[in-house]
Order: C-alpha cells, then sequence, then structure tokens
C-alpha cells in the first residue's frame, strides 16, 4: 500500500459526493477510499511517517498483541457536512485525549493530541465524497491503537499501529429504545478497563445482548458489580434520567466510559438552566424518572421508551416536546454549523 498518488488525488477532488443512498444509511461499515497508518517500532521509540492507504485489509504477525492478548483500543467520532458544503469534526481533542488516558492503562505508547488530530483530517478528507450531504448522516471515524509486534509471551508489545479509517452513517438505533436491565453479566468492574475504550470491553456484553435483543429490546442496561443495585451504563452509551428540574448522570469512576457527548449534553443542559449531577444512581429510581434518555457518539442522544427490570417495565415520555430532543437538537446544530459553536468545540477541515 502506498500514499495518494497526484492523480488519486485529482479522482478524489472531481467526485463530489459517492453513489450512496443516503437516506437509507444505517450504522453498519461502508467500504470508503482511503484509510490513515502510522506505526510506533521498538527502535524509534514514537509513531512516525503516517501516510494514507487505500482502505483494505492489513497484515499482521498471529502472534501480533492485538490478537493474542486484546492489546488495543479505539476511538470514534464523527464529521458533519454543513449545508454551505463545509465540513466539521465535533471535540476531535477530546478523543485524542481519551485515547492517550486508555493508552496510560492499557501500557501503551500513543500518537501525540496533534497527530491524532492530524490523522482524522487527512481520513475524512480524503473520504470527502463520503461525507453524506447536510442533514443525511455523518461520516464515522474509527481510530484504532493496536499491538502489532510479536508477542508469544504476556508482556507489553514492542510495536503498534495506529489505524484511523471512516464510514458513512445513519443511526445507530432506528426506532424506539427498549432497555432490559442486565442483572447477572457486569459490563466492568472496579479496577479493570471499564472507563477507557478497550478493545475487550465490548465481546464479553454480546452474549447478553443478543439474548436481550432476542426478547425484542434495543439494548442492555447494566449495574454495578459491587452491589448489583446502581445503573452504570448501556453496551455503548451513557445514561441520564430526568425528574423535576435535576438531571443526574452516574458517575465515572472508573468503571464508566467518560463519554464526550456525554460531557457535552451536560455542559449544554446546564446552558439550559438544568441542575446536572454525576452520583450514583439506584435502579429503583429509573422507575419514577419522568424521562430517561442516552448519549453517545452513534446515537447521538435518544429517548429511552422504556426500561424492563426483573418483569416490571416502566414507560418514558417520548416526542418532540422532550428535554431528550431539544438536547438532540441543539447537539447536532452546533455538529453541523447550523448554530454558532460559542464554546469551541468544532474543527472546519479544510
Amino acid at each position: 500500500m502506498g500514499s495518494l498518488s497526484k492523480q488519486e488525488q485529482v479522482e478524489w477532488e472531481k467526485a463530489e459526493y459517492a453513489n450512496v443512498n443516503w437516506d437509507e444509511l444505517g450504522f453498519a461499515l461502508t467500504k470508503t477510499d482511503y484509510m490513515y497508518v502510522m506505526n510506533f517500532t521498538e527502535e524509534e521509540q514514537k509513531f512516525f511517517n503516517g501516510t494514507l492507504t487505500r482502505f483494505g485489509n492489513i497484515e499482521m504477525c498471529p502472534s501480533s498483541g492485538i490478537l493474542n492478548y486484546g492489546q488495543g483500543l479505539f476511538e470514534g467520532l464523527k464529521a458533519y457536512r454543513k449545508e454551505d458544503e463545509g465540513i466539521l469534526l465535533f471535540r476531535p481533542q477530546e478523543n485524542a485525549l481519551r485515547m492517550k488516558m486508555g493508552a496510560d492503562r492499557m501500557c501503551m505508547p500513543s500518537p501525540t493530541v496533534d497527530q491524532f488530530i492530524d490523522a482524522v483530517k487527512k481520513t475524512v478528507l480524503a473520504n470527502k465524497r463520503w461525507v453524506p450531504p447536510y442533514g443525511r448522516g455523518s461520516l464515522y471515524v474509527r481510530p484504532l491503537l493496536m499491538a502489532t509486534g510479536r508477542n508469544l509471551g504476556v508482556k507489553p508489545s514492542s510495536d503498534y499501529t495506529f489505524l484511523v479509517y471512516a464510514s458513512p452513517v445513519g443511526n445507530y438505533h432506528k426506532g424506539d429504545l427498549n432497555l432490559m436491565v442486565e442483572d447477572y453479566v457486569h459490563r466492568a468492574i472496579p479496577g479493570g478497563t471499564g472507563g477507557i475504550k478497550a478493545v475487550t470491553n465490548y465481546s464479553p456484553v454480546y452474549k447478553p445482548l443478543t439474548e436481550a435483543k432476542a426478547k425484542g429490546f434495543s439494548d442492555l442496561l447494566f449495574l454495578d458489580a459491587l452491589t448489583g443495585s446502581n445503573i452504570e451504563e448501556g453496551s455503548a452509551c451513557n445514561i441520564f434520567i430526568l425528574k423535576g428540574n435535576v438531571i443526574s448522570t452516574p458517575t465515572t469512576h472508573g468503571t464508566i466510559l467518560p463519554g464526550i457527548t456525554r460531557k457535552s449534553i451536560m455542559e449544554i443542559a446546564s446552558d439550559f438552566g438544568y441542575q446536572v449531577e454525576e452520583r450514583a444512581i439506584q435502579i429503583k429510581e429509573v422507575f419514577d424518572a419522568e424521562e430517561v434518555f442516552c448519549t453517545g457518539t452513534a446515537m447521538v442522544v435518544k429517548s429511552v421508551a422504556s426500561i424492563t427490570y426483573q418483569g416490571k417495565r416502566i414507560g418514558y415520555k417520548l416526542g418532540a416536546e422532550t428535554l431528550a430532543q431539544k438536547l438532540h437538537a441543539t447537539l447536532t446544530g452546533i455538529q453541523t454549523g447550523l448554530i454558532e459553536d460559542k464554546l469551541g468545540w468544532t474543527t472546519l477541515i479544510d
């Protein structure tokens, strides 16, 4: 795989949009044109010589740390097209910092914030024709940090690969969001890796998630491993409850991912005049909440239609008048340039 030739660069600059039915986009991989790859070697002791290459399969040693021991992290962020065709990234420096935090926990080197953002920008620009038209989706960007050195023993790798690819996406959850409380399997434990985006955090919940979906539920709501009585988060989203003028969300104390959308929604809600608090939330509290909603890069902000716990189901307010919908409109307005970004959250790609 090589870097872009002059002819290739001309080709993607000429193509305004890819041949995609934007209105049918879900949250699934659509192969785009390019990905970005940068390596860290034991000899260099730094990430260097990052390059754009054609999107495609990669090779690695069967004994690599990512394959054998799951030493890896990923991030997720989005690029949005504005009405004037400009393209915005949303808080990419937050993703870069979170990757660094995760890398420290996983005993891995990480790209600098500047290297991370530069790689994301180059990946988005190289796949510009795959950024959906304004209001019809976004380009989901997935940075990966993987241990790719040869490593038979249980120890940190010597070599690492930072790779960024992208895919146009639509809604993560189509239809109502109905949660089932999982009171047997725990997503994370104190002292573990629940607070970072380690690749090993996700597949262990596939079994209960698959079982829940077979019963008609959209996702799971996990409880804390210590008491089994406090809510934590979904399989890939943070959760909030509304009572009166108070919005509450579980504290990120190492078992809950500090979501960037979560952080942004807390700031927006506070600006709306709501009291926003982070605290332990007992499962029984969700049954007298006025609204419940989830946040995440993939789903943005979405109202929860119902929560089922030990056979008891409670429904919640939905529709245009919900706080969740107002928060969604404000956040996506900022992300797409429709609302002035007074907080410096967006980055224009040029």
